[in-house]
C-alpha cells in the first residue's frame, strides 16, 4: 500500500499521530488514517485495498488505548459528513456514524423524543456506541437501536437489524472489520422540558463522579456480574496507584488518567496491575472495557482492536 494507495476524494495521511485524536493523548501513529469523504469514498477505498490490509475505525477515541508501537494498516475516522442526525418520524433518528452522543441527545431533545437522553452521558460517537451497545444510567443502545448501516471490509454496504447484533452487556456481533457509517435509534414522545431536566441531572451526575477534565479513557473495567468495578478495584487498595506517569483517579476508581507523562505502556501496564490485585483480594477477574489496540513499541506482531 506504501507505494500505491487507493486513489480517495477524502484526505488519507501517512504516519498520522494519533495521540492527539484520543483522550489518553498517548500512543503512536497509524500507518496510514484514512478520513473519507462519503460513504462511497469509504466504500471505494476498503474494494480496492489489499484484504490483507488491517482496517480499524476511530471514533471520538474516548474508550481507547493506542499502543506505542502504532497502529499497522490503515485507521478510518469519519469525520462531519458522518456526523449529522436527522428526525425520520416522530420517534426516530437516523444518526450518522461519526455524531457524538451529545448530538444525538440534543437532537432528540429538539424533536421531543425521549429515552436517548443517556447517550449524553456516553463520550463517543454513534459509531462506537453501536459497536460495543454502549449504555450508561439505566439505557444501553440495544434498547434504542432499530438498525444500523455499515461498510465491511470488502466495501459492500449492508443494514443490520438490531436483532442481527445478538447484544450483550458492552458487545455486540458486529462484523470483523465493519465501520458503522449510520444507525436509526428510536425513543417515545417526550416534553422537550423534561427530556433537557434528564438531560442536566446526567450531566451533574458524572460531573459530581467521574474525573471529566482528566486525560481518561472513560470506564476501564467491564462491571462483572453481581459487582461494581470500581468498588473491587477500591477494596483492593487501588486508589491513587500509579506506574509511571498513569494513575488511578482518587474520584472514580474505574477510570486511570494520564498525569501529564504517561506512555501507553504505563496506562496498560497499570490496568494490568489493577487487574491482578482485584483477582488476588477478590478473586474476581477484571474484564478490560477499554480497547487496547496496535502494537508495544519494538514489537513487530501485530495486536488487532479488542484481541489484546
Amino acid at each position: 500500500m506504501a507505494d500505491a494507495p487507493p486513489r480517495v476524494a477524502g484526505k488519507l495521511t501517512a504516519h498520522a499521530p494519533l495521540a492527539p485524536l484520543v483522550w489518553f493523548k498517548s500512543g503512536g501513529t497509524a500507518e496510514w488514517l484514512f478520513e473519507p469523504k462519503d460513504v462511497d469514498d469509504l466504500r471505494g477505498f476498503l474494494a480496492a485495498l489489499d484484504p490483507a490490509v488491517p482496517v480499524m475505525a476511530l471514533g471520538l477515541g474516548s474508550n481507547m488505548i493506542v499502543r506505542d508501537g502504532g497502529v499497522p494498516g490503515v485507521v478510518v475516522r469519519l469525520g462531519k459528513a458522518f456526523a449529522k442526525v436527522a428526525r425520520v418520524d416522530e420517534t426516530t433518528l437516523d444518526c450518522g456514524g461519526g455524531a457524538s452522543g451529545i448530538l444525538v441527545s440534543s437532537t432528540a431533545r429538539d424533536n421531543g423524543i425521549a429515552g436517548l437522553e443517556f447517550l449524553r452521558s456516553i463520550p463517543g460517537t454513534v459509531g462506537g456506541f453501536c459497536r460495543m451497545n454502549g449504555g450508561a444510567y439505566g439505557g444501553e443502545v440495544k434498547d434504542i437501536m432499530v438498525d444500523c448501516d455499515v461498510v465491511l471490509r470488502d466495501g459492500s454496504l449492508m443494514t443490520l437489524p438490531v436483532a442481527d447484533l445478538h447484544y450483550t452487556y458492552r458487545h455486540s456481533d458486529l462484523p470483523e472489520g465493519a465501520i458503522v457509517v449510520s444507525a436509526r435509534f428510536r425513543g417515545r414522545p417526550g416534553e422537550p422540558a423534561d427530556i433537557q431536566a434528564e438531560m442536566d441531572r446526567i450531566s451533574a451526575s458524572r460531573e459530581a463522579s467521574q474525573p471529566l477534565r482528566s486525560k481518561t479513557g472513560g470506564s476501564t473495567f467491564k462491571n462483572p456480574d453481581g459487582h461494581k468495578a470500581w468498588q473491587l478495584v477500591d477494596a483492593a487498595g487501588c486508589r491513587g496507584l500509579a506506574v509511571g506517569g498513569a494513575q488511578v483517579s482518587e474520584k472514580h476508581t474505574n477510570f486511570l488518567i494520564n498525569t501529564g507523562t504517561a506512555t501507553s505502556a504505563d496506562i496498560e501496564a497499570l490496568g494490568e496491575e489493577v487487574r491482578r490485585r482485584v483477582k488476588e483480594n477478590s478473586g474476581v477477574e477484571l474484564e478490560w472495557e477499554i480497547q487496547r489496540v496496535g502494537i508495544f513499541a519494538g514489537a513487530h506482531t501485530e495486536e488487532r482492536a479488542g484481541k489484546a
